[in-house]
């Protein structure tokens, strides 16, 4: 079979949202071939098996929506009123109302407007048209047509701001903040990684010494509940409940209640976690120690008051709590992955995962009293930024998508798309491209589930919260898909519906008074930046990438409607940066398409063009030149100068990387690479490589430099 593909699978490739050619980083246009897109559109259920499947699957696409009384969700912006189809028998009658989500209901009118009927299953089917009210609020409601033979069909209907108000703080000029990934920020106290008692001091220091108005973290997204623990917070069993890894057992109340041998066997446990993690972060040794350890305190009576608390914290979440939880019990028993179990506990709604829950009702218990004591800790670390004089607090991190084996794909069922990864393109720093082995949102069945699981997801990620990174917000517009068993080069983009997408994320964002930074890097959808700067979320400018038309970008051609960073998780800190660490870590990794000797000329001439770009406006003596061996005082002076440059922008919001604080130069997170590299249990340290503390990244007197340049003293 030749991979040029047909001029009817290009057709339906294209009524399917699928791209048959994109733009490469170079430049070049890149052509999709026949195996990728029939792969894709199966994945999202087209029937493409030889030529006349395809002219089915496309007549398919122009009578489903017939089929249809209303489309399954309706978004739309404040204000709208927009114009919906109703498909009925050709000459029955219709009225239709707007539910809305406080219980009153609303007359809407129809439109006098002809469109021919169209006969569809061997029926005559007609179109009506419905307007809905302009002056619907804001919020989640119900649009029903009422037929004239007593049935009636419903669609959600989502009415979303024009656009997200800016924050008072960013409205009235600037915020600046530290971004931290915590697990590696870890304090004396901690045990072998950070955790939420150690983000609740990063935010009480930041805000009361710093002046910093937030801390951006890592998504803190749960992972599996047994070893080996999936290291990278991008990697998720869920998005919308956190890891238990990241608890402070000693803040939890039923530290109060223990007996004289469980402190002391919770001690004991505290030292063992902290000897387990001298360099890299073992997080499968901490959760043998913290998992006994939060058994223990489960295990103690909780006095009624506390109970009621923990009762109605289970009733706010709702079913997707009881799921989360289920599947925990359930890979304890059973191990991973959920695709070995037996196939009536693969159904989250089977009789036989009822039965389970109801026979493992105290295990179901426990992972939701760890759920409930993690959002209990979280909220103390929001009001403790607010109460260090923090404008925002703490903003969240949102990954792109789950682990395939994760909770999230096992409860969200045909949500989510199984056969594919998302992933991205090849692109300058990622040569070879990128798979995530993460199964995408199915764009059309979240239409159909009024897209729920997506603004569930968004509530509890935003709640108790200042803000919200999306991390790959382009994935909001077109995801890269990437068919399993094939490289990141044999996939294409998928589009999906931004304006719902982008429409949701503004309503519960601002319904929560959050901020919304989008990650907004690499190869971009057209009209992305465009749809982001009218929306009222911010983009993501990383200094190292700003160049335009081979010209690196001068301060006052930054955008506003942004956060402006030197650095980024996937770089090294800053000092590493500037003394060639990618180079030497993609040169060990084997991830170099030319020359070791080339890629550092080439780097070192980038790095030194904005180094001239820093002294021409007077942030550095005159000649500064920076070598991978240049001295460490020399090192945190351009650091230092860097931020400098970010603070003469006009973005309004400004972020410093924590490891930046001491001049640290591992890298976290190399993208391209899994057990390669030790992604993600890097912590914190100093140039010499040597772990820091939270205590001494406090006392350290570069970090006060970088606090003064923010704060434009």
């Amino acid at each position: 079979m030749s991979d040029q593909p047909s001029p009817a699978l290009i057709e339906l490739a294209r009524r399917y949202g699928v791209a048959t050619e994109y733009h490469g980083w170079k430049g070049s246009l890149v052509q999709i071939g026949d195996a990728t897109l029939r792969h894709v559109l199966t994945a999202l259920g087209a029937e493409v098996g030889d030529d006349a499947a395809i002219e089915a699957a496309l007549r398919h696409t122009e009578e489903q929506p017939w089929r249809q009384v209303l489309p399954p969700t309706v978004v739309c912006r404040e204000g709208d009123g927009p114009w919906v189809p109703v498909h009925i028998p050709h000459g029955t009658a219709v009225r239709c109302t707007v539910t809305l989500e406080t219980g009153d209901v609303w007359n809407a009118s129809l439109v006098e407007r002809w469109v021919e009927p169209r006969e569809v299953d061997g029926r005559l089917i007609g179109e009506a048209t419905v307007e809905v009210p302009n002056n619907v609020p804001l919020g989640w409601h119900t649009l029903t047509a009422h037929l004239e033979d007593g049935t009636s069909a419903d669609a959600t209907l989502v009415v979303t701001p024009r656009t997200l108000p800016l924050h008072p703080s960013i409205e009235e000029g600037r915020v600046w903040g530290l971004m931290s990934q915590i697990y590696a920020a870890r304090s004396e106290t901690s045990w072998g990684m950070g955790d939420l008692g150690d983000l609740t001091e990063t935010a009480s220091w930041a805000g009361e010494e710093l002046g910093a108005d937030f801390v951006l973290v890592n998504p803190l997204h749960a992972a599996q509940p047994v070893p080996p623990m999936e290291a990278s917070p991008y990697l998720p069993a869920t998005r919308r409940f956190a890891s238990p890894l990241y608890l402070r057992i000693e803040d939890i109340a039923e530290m109060g209640a223990l007996s004289g041998p469980q402190r002391a066997r919770i001690l004991a446990l505290a030292d063992r976690a902290r000897a387990s993690s001298t360099d890299l972060i073992d997080r499968d040794e901490i959760w043998e120690a913290k998992g006994e350890a939060l058994a223990i305190l489960f295990g103690v009576p909780r006095t009624r008051r506390r109970q009621r608390q923990f009762d109605r914290y289970v009733r706010s979440e709702g079913q997707g709590l009881v799921d989360f939880a289920t599947w925990c019990a359930l890979v304890e028993e059973l191990g991973m992955p959920w695709g070995t179990w037996p196939k009536d506990l693969q159904d989250p709604r089977s009789a036989a995962v009822e039965e389970f829950r109801t026979e493992h009702e105290e295990t179901v218990e426990f992972h939701m009293w760890l759920q409930w004591q993690i959002r209990q800790q979280l909220q103390a670390a929001q009001q403790e930024a607010l109460a260090a004089g923090m404008t925002i607090g703490v903003v969240h991190d949102l990954a792109v998508g789950v682990h395939p084996d994760g909770s999230d794909a096992w409860a969200l069922g045909d949500a989510l798309v199984h056969s594919v990864s998302v992933g991205a393109p090849p692109d300058q720093f990622n040569q070879l491209g990128q798979s995530w082995a993460q199964p995408p949102w199915h764009p059309g069945r979240l239409a159909e589930l009024g897209y729920a699981p997506y603004r569930d997801m968004l509530r509890t990620v935003l709640r108790d919260s200042g803000g919200i990174r999306i991390d790959h917000i382009l994935g909001l517009f077109r995801l890269w898909w990437v068919p399993l068993g094939k490289t990141p080069k044999d996939g294409t983009y998928v589009t999906y519906d931004a304006g719902a997408l982008m429409g949701i994320l503004a309503l519960e964002a601002h319904r929560a008074g959050a901020i919304v930074i989008g990650e907004d890097l690499g190869v971009v959808a057209p009209t992305l930046r465009e749809t982001m700067l009218e929306r009222g979320i911010h983009g993501t400018s990383i200094l190292w990438f700003e160049w335009r038309d081979g010209q690196f970008l001068p301060p006052e051609a930054y955008r506003s409607l942004c956060m402006a960073t030197v650095t980024t998780h996937d770089l090294p800190p800053s000092a590493g940066y500037l003394t060639l660490t990618h180079v030497d870590v993609r040169a060990d990794l084997g991830l170099l398409e030319r020359s070791v000797a080339e890629e550092k000329e080439s780097e070192s001439a980038s790095i030194n063009t904005v180094v001239r770009a820093v002294v021409e406006r007077g942030l550095l003596p005159q000649g500064t030149v920076v070598t991978a061996d240049s001295p460490q005082d020399l090192v945190d002076d351009v650091v230092v100068a860097l931020h400098a440059y970010l603070a003469q922008t006009p973005a309004k919001i400004l972020g410093v990387a924590v490891p930046d604080l001491v001049g640290d130069r591992r890298t976290v997170n190399q993208p391209g690479t899994d057990q390669e590299y030790p992604n993600w249990k890097v912590p914190v340290a100093d140039p010499q490589g040597r772990t820091v503390t939270l205590e001494q990244i406090e006392a350290s007197p570069l970090a006060q430099r970088l606090a003064a340049v923010m704060r434009g003293d």
